[in-house]
């Protein structure tokens, strides 16, 4: 990554090399931070809280003109979430190739600012698409989920935003996003944590569905034969084992058949 320069030439964003001041654009990131915090549910899953993430982190950030969030898992690297489509392409030339400054970012898990055309030799694959579609500058920010008693840091990915500014994303903007994405992390906490609770729930609901279906098929057989609760469970255990169908599934055959007989 190539040292930043202390200051930025003139863009059409800044005619005059002015850039917004340093408070403004705290304010402007405290603001989104805020929103971030009002609207998230609690309920979304994983995708859906990064691209509410990837929304807010637009509005923080005064030349972004569009964000993507990469979640890195095992050897897969996708764009979970975008504010622009069509950008996803950029993000998806690097995981191909991988190179560009969101794996930088990823790997180093620091902050990586690019100024496209100035890494053709390092990143030619994502200057190409970038040049493609308008983009001047690109800063991506890694995304780090907080340390907790079960387990260590972990990273998951990171929040890339595009410009189509040359001089967009200096050392401060950096600085914000990486307080953003610090703060930010606990929605992606929240969710995860939803998203296990979730399943949990559903996997219990399942469990009581089934087991009121087995002692619906066993009062069948008691009646059927006359026979006791434990001897009934055991016609059913051995129909199971022996045409290896699960337990629940012979017990809703067999009610099905005495609905027909009856």
């Amino acid at each position: 990554m190539a040292d930043e320069p202390e200051t930025f030439p003139p863009s059409a964003a800044h005619p005059n090399g002015d850039r917004p001041d340093p408070v403004e654009r705290l304010d402007e990131t405290t603001e989104a931070l805020a929103v971030l915090r009002d609207a998230f549910t609690g309920e979304e899953d994983l995708d859906e809280a990064l691209q509410r993430l990837a929304e807010t982190a637009a509005r923080a950030i005064v030349d972004a003109d569009a964000v993507t969030v990469s979640v890195l898992k095992l050897d897969q690297t996708r764009t979970a979430a975008a504010t622009d489509a069509l950008l996803v392409e950029v993000d998806e030339k690097q995981y191909s190739s991988d190179r560009g400054p969101c794996l930088e970012a990823a790997r180093t898990l620091s902050a990586v600012r690019a100024v496209v055309g100035e890494h053709r030799g390092e990143w030619p694959e994502f200057e190409s698409a970038a040049e493609e579609h308008g983009i001047r500058a690109y800063l991506s920010v890694p995304v780090v989920l907080p340390a907790s008693e079960r387990s260590e840091a972990q990273h998951v990915g990171s929040l890339n935003i595009y410009s189509r500014t040359a001089a967009a994303f200096d050392p401060f903007d950096e600085s914000l996003m990486r307080l953003f994405t610090t703060a930010a992390s606990t929605t992606i906490t929240s969710a995860q944590r939803w998203q296990r609770s979730r399943k949990h729930i559903q996997h219990l609901e399942q469990a009581l569905e089934s087991r009121a279906v087995i002692e619906q098929a066993k009062g069948a057989l008691m009646a059927a034969h006359e026979c006791t609760a434990d001897e009934a469970f055991t016609m059913l255990v051995e129909r199971s084992q022996r045409d290896n169908v699960k337990l629940r599934n012979i017990a809703l055959a067999l009610l099905r058949t005495v609905t027909r007989s009856g």
